[in-house]
């Protein structure tokens, strides 16, 4: 799946996820033995440099999550749960990203790219299907807000009372 180009991916539904456990890196590729100095070679499309991610507060409550809807409605937005804790992702390429996939400063990068590590990346498993929970659409979280919250499709109450 080319979910690099696709702003509209949609997390697969739990029971057909195949959850890959973060240990679990690929071990070769195309018979190559991967270890950290090469894996970076094999990957064409340098996926870790086409977006940033950033831990977010735990959402806990509705106004929470219909905060993370409403970011959700932009471009390029996404949310995901690893363990118990929760990123925002967007998607969006690196200036020094050169066409070949090298990086255009490499010598001089700032400091989160040089200790970044590639033990475990998305050249392993996708974001989509490695998180335990995955949100790349608002339509994906409402349907998950609709099973967490049962007064979810109720929000707008208090504010239609005030309106009218």
């Amino acid at each position: 799946m080319d979910y690099l180009n696709n702003p509209q991916i949609i997390a697969r539904p739990q029971q057909e996820k195949k959850h890959l456990a973060r240990s679990t890196p690929k071990k070769t590729h195309h018979g190559i033995k991967l270890t950290a100095e090469n894996k970076c070679g094999f990957c064409k499309s340098s996926i870790c440099c086409t977006y940033i991610t950033q831990e977010v507060d735990t959402p806990r409550s509705i106004y929470d999550f219909d905060t993370w809807l409403w970011m959700l409605h932009h471009q390029d937005v996404q949310f995901y749960k690893e363990g118990k804790d929760w990123f925002l992702k967007i998607l969006n390429r690196c200036n020094n990203l050169q066409p070949d996939g090298r990086c255009g400063i490499y010598e001089t990068p700032p400091m989160i790219c040089r200790e970044h590590e590639n033990d475990f990346c998305e050249f392993d498993a996708s974001t989509e299907d490695d998180a335990e929970e995955f949100f790349g659409s608002p339509q994906e979280l409402e349907k998950y807000c609709q099973k967490k919250f049962k007064n979810w499709s109720q929000r707008y109450d208090k504010f239609r009372k005030k309106s009218a």
